[in-house]
């Protein structure tokens, strides 16, 4: 493990005024996507749509800072036949990966999951960096049920299999992304999604250090402290951003370079609005940023609509929310800019 390296990829993919864009949408979640945009989910739109943001130079070079990649996205060629990681590397972002295997339900634990991948994983890290990847994404879903659920069994096993990926990634010379979401699905209120976002974190670290993973090495991705959709009455930004920087002071070590959230949901704006609002609070020891999908990804979606003579303005519409969440990495966003 060449910790001095992964110590300068992990800073690096948290660089202030930068962020990570999540692309890494298996086929069946792009489907979705595509599903609500009217486009058919083949292989050529899927590459169409994806080289369709990584072409966007402006936004590339000065908003994103690594792009998490689907496997079938690190091996496909652009239209011209350059491969699609060139494009991402052309314009200074690290190409990522995504390696884990999605959520299946857990034996003994009804209604909880646990993440697979593990298998195999060290031979499919060194072909994948071998590609290009230089850092990872395992995503372990935590979701809240009542009282019961999360179960701490449930919570425990994910961190387990987190951290044992974690160990594998850097063995591999890959930086890992431990990424331990708290869905924000149910009813549950903000002190629920505070409890539960403390024990997940508590139960990660400390399974990160019992498996040796070195935290210079690693970059935290997890939710924001946030109400479930359901919940009739929903948080402030204030709100949000202070319990979610409180939560984490209580359970993420200084040594960790950075923290990327994922907006796990919510509209474009309000991840954009809670990051600044975090950033403009400050007082933490990491740089804090973002690794989004729907939330960088949805205005430039719903723009190109599967059309190659739109392309020009999805362009420019995710070059808007990248410069948005750019300048909220660094707690210089306001309202007014949306419709700038």
């Amino acid at each position: 493990m060449n910790l001095e390296a992964l110590n300068a990829t992990a800073t690096a993919m948290v660089e202030p005024g930068k962020g990570i864009l999540a692309a890494d949408e298996s086929t069946g979640t792009i489907q979705k996507r595509f599903d609500a945009i009217g486009v058919e989910n083949t292989e050529d739109n899927r590459r169409d749509y994806r080289e369709l943001l990584f072409r966007s130079e402006q936004a590339m070079r000065e908003h994103i800072s690594g792009v998490i990649l689907f496997e079938e996205t690190l091996f496909q060629n652009a239209a011209d036949g350059t491969p699609l990681v060139e494009l991402i590397r052309a314009t200074g972002a690290i190409p990522g990966i995504k390696v884990d295997k999605g959520a299946t339900k857990m034996a003994g634990f009804p209604g909880e999951t646990v993440t697979k991948g593990l298998d195999k994983l060290s031979s499919r890290l060194r072909e994948y960096r071998e590609k290009g990847a230089r850092f990872a994404k395992w995503r372990a879903v935590i979701d809240i049920d009542g009282h019961a659920i999360p179960s701490w069994g449930a919570i425990r096993a994910n961190a387990h299999a987190l951290a044992r990926y974690a160990a594998i990634c850097q063995q591999e010379d890959i930086v890992p992304i431990v990424e331990p979401e708290v869905l924000m699905d149910g009813a549950h209120d903000i002190d629920r999604c505070d409890e539960v976002t403390r024990k997940t974190l508590q139960a990660v670290f400390s399974e990160l250090f019992e498996q040796r993973v070195a935290l210079e090495g690693i970059v935290l991705k997890p939710n924001m402290v946030i109400c479930g959709k359901k919940c009739r009455k929903q948080s402030s930004v204030a709100q949000v951003a202070e319990r979610t920087i409180a939560a984490l002071k209580a359970t993420v070590p200084s040594a960790v370079p950075g923290i990327a959230y994922l907006s796990g949901g919510q509209s474009d704006e309000d991840a954009t609005a809670h990051l600044d609002a975090m950033n403009k609070i400050g007082g933490f020891p990491w740089k804090m940023t973002f690794s989004y999908g729907r939330a960088l990804q949805a205005a430039p979606q719903k723009a190109w609509s599967g059309k190659a003579e739109n392309a020009e303005a999805a362009q420019k519409a995710f070059h808007h929310r990248a410069r948005m969440n750019g300048l909220a990495s660094k707690g210089e966003w306001s309202k007014d800019l949306e419709a700038a």
